[in-house]
């Protein structure tokens, strides 16, 4: 702070004027006009890649889980080169045309459709044909205006318990991933799915480190201090590698990624899986009809999926006007579609908007300057996989509770709870995303309780008639499995 006495000569002094390159940077990314730095946005996304750089290991397990028709599995090696490759291609790419803090991977939820659905039904590279025609069907829908519409068709306080329920879906992520909770066993035979840590008690020091890191973030968001969820991430990343090098710790542990000084940082990337498909082979295996279906499943789920993040995180940073609109909104529909068909023609299952880019956000991430960083470090990762997977998820997780607090603090007070044709979805829709485990479940049965009970409320003219398609859609995707029946499918 000046003092009195030379704050006025310090006023009359012009400010240098910004080097070319950075006026450039800040009028492409709009960095100041929407209240930004660089600094923030490379935070930013530093954080939200090391808040979803677990996908580098996890989409290769689930993929890699699954067997084809004929009995091929995906070699380990090549999804991992694939995994990381086309999520740095369409972070980028999102950053660069989408203008938005909003990466991109491999969709969880949909690869296991891809490994478990598709795959045991046709080759491998006719699976990733499936994913890739999806991908085209979006970006048809977002070149139509249609994939918008329906998005501006839904009203403000669903969206507002959209983005509430990915709040509470991230954090019951995060309370998995880092082992504080756990699903109860079978052989417990009881009706409570999930408990406290291991048997109702909390055990070891991964779970330690967690504690110790969710406390760590919140006291430093108390004090306000910058770059919080990611002091807090590399912070307990070095006190996991310390702990696990001085105490005997078994490395299931620790989950997917065990915190420990790697034997080598460089690795080879093996590009074998890389524009390995067929684009209309499924059909010719599963025929016309339940080739369609495969594919409209994947598009249902890339669809809503994609459309409920884009709004949570577009409403955490601030960037939507007063209707939930985001800017560029055509242009960020069109990169997901791109993201969609770019992680079947990399053999990586479709590639989508992550909820996880809510901690830049919480960084402080505003632009598409911030998926630089992000799809950069991806495309990085590459070459430094060992090093990418040292952050275990019990650093990372932490991130993902606070986000999800910052998001259900700023939104709940926006739905209007008196009116409850409005409420009673909102309630549906938040609760229904963490308790199954799936944005687009909790989306559909929102949009189905909205239209009922606005008919039943005699407002039946004030539903667009958008989403009343959305909701017949919406009646088939949770119909699936007896029209398949009913056809002869299954």
């Amino acid at each position: 702070m000046p003092s009195s006495a030379t704050a006025p000569v310090e006023a009359q002094q012009p400010s240098p004027p910004p080097t070319p390159s950075g006026n450039l940077l800040d009028r492409y990314f709009r960095i100041s006009e929407r209240g930004s730095s660089v600094a923030r946005e490379m935070r930013g996304g530093l954080a939200t890649f090391f808040a979803m750089a677990y996908i580098i290991v996890l989409n290769p397990i689930i993929l890699g889980a699954g067997l084809d028709k004929y009995g091929h599995k995906l070699d380990n090696a090549q999804l991992v080169t694939a995994t990381a490759l086309m999520a740095g291609l369409t972070t980028v790419l999102m950053g660069a045309i989408g203008n938005v803090p909003i990466a991109c991977a491999a969709g969880l939820g949909i690869n296991a459709v891809v490994s478990l659905q598709l795959a045991p039904k046709m080759s491998w590279p006719d699976a990733m044909g499936m994913v890739v025609l999806a991908g085209l069907v979006l970006m048809l829908l977002v070149a139509s205006g249609l994939r918008q519409r329906v998005m501006d068709a839904i009203p403000n306080g669903l969206r507002r318990a959209i983005a509430i329920g990915i709040g509470m879906f991230i954090s019951l992520i995060g309370l998995v991933d880092s082992g504080f909770v756990t699903r109860n066993p079978d052989a417990a035979h009881t009706s409570v799915p999930m408990g406290l840590g291991t048997g109702g008690q909390l055990h070891g020091w991964p779970v330690l480190v967690f504690a110790a890191g969710l406390i760590l973030t919140f006291v430093l968001i108390v004090r306000r201090a910058p770059g919080a969820i990611l002091i807090g991430i590399v912070v307990m990343t070095f006190a996991a590698i310390v702990i696990n090098e001085l105490a005997v710790i078994p490395d299931t542990d620790w989950g997917l990624s065990v915190p420990r000084i790697p034997d080598s940082i460089v690795g080879a990337p093996d590009f074998g899986l890389v524009g390995d498909i067929s684009l209309f082979g499924g059909f010719s295996e599963v025929g016309l009809l339940t080739g369609c279906l495969f594919v409209f499943t994947v598009l249902l789920s890339g669809f809503f999926d994609a459309m409920g993040t884009i709004i949570g995180v577009g409403e955490e940073a601030g960037l939507t006007d007063e209707n939930g609109r985001l800017p560029n909104m055509g242009k960020i529909l069109m990169m997901d579609g791109v993201a969609v068909a770019a992680g079947g023609v990399g053999s990586a299952s479709a590639n989508t908007a992550f909820v996880e880019s809510t901690a830049g956000v919480g960084e402080g991430a505003r632009t598409g300057l911030a998926n630089l960083m992000t799809g950069g470090l991806f495309l990085l990762a590459l070459v430094l996989t060992p090093l990418a997977t040292v952050v275990p998820s019990q650093a990372a997780t932490p991130a993902l509770l606070v986000v999800g607090f910052l998001i259900m603090a700023s939104n709940v007070k926006e739905i209007d709870w008196s009116d409850f044709t409005i409420a009673i979805p909102a309630f549906l829709t938040i609760i229904s995303m963490p308790f199954t485990y799936s944005i687009t479940n909790g989306i559909g049965i929102g949009v189905l309780a909205f239209i009922l009970l606005r008919i039943a409320d005699r407002r039946f003219r004030e539903i667009p008639w958008l989403l009343n398609v959305v909701g017949a859609c919406f009646l088939v995707y949770f119909m699936l499995d007896p029209i398949e029946r009913a056809l002869g499918v299954k």
